[in-house]
């Protein structure tokens, strides 16, 4: 029975990619010398530091050019509130949003029942399963899955025979 599967996934070798470059940029700009501007990653996301708050937008602002230009959607950021740290600086959590939440996945699985294709969808841990008799319905179903905004970025894997 052909099958697929529906994730969200960040490729996190180009968010690497990325981060790198927007910090090269950082350290060059004429506008960010001797501000204490910083980007770095955590385990709980890229952290953004600098002197004042509008130094920390500009920040996520290059940060958020070089992922585009890398193809990493900006679904996937989910940008926390600058609060202030230590000996006058400001600092901003951006996390990383990976899988789908269950929320997320009931929607996507209500979502293709309301639209009476022939498939049937299940959710296995971050991912949502979908099977049906024909590849053309799955095909139909991606197509769908598409054009509807779910609010983050989508892929489709595993696509079975």
């Amino acid at each position: 029975m052909p099958s697929f599967d529906v994730v969200s996934k960040v490729a996190m070798h180009e968010v690497d990619n990325a981060l790198l470059q927007a910090q090269k940029e950082v350290t060059t700009r004429y506008d960010f010398r001797d501000t204490g501007t910083s980007i770095e990653r955590s385990e709980e996301g890229i952290m953004l530091r600098a002197n004042s708050e509008g130094r920390v937008e500009a920040a996520f602002e290059v940060l958020k050019e070089k992922l585009v230009r890398r193809k990493v959607s900006l679904r996937a950021l989910d940008a926390q509130k600058i609060e202030p740290a230590a000996s006058s600086t400001y600092r901003q959590l951006i996390k990383l949003n990976q899988g789908i939440s269950k929320e997320k996945a009931k929607d996507v699985v209500k979502y293709l029942k309301d639209m009476r294709l022939k498939v049937q969808a299940a959710i296995q841990g971050d991912a949502v399963r979908v099977t049906g008799k024909k590849k053309d319905d799955l095909q139909e179903c991606i197509a769908a899955l598409r054009a509807h905004d779910f609010g983050l970025e989508l892929q489709y894997e595993n696509f079975r025979d």
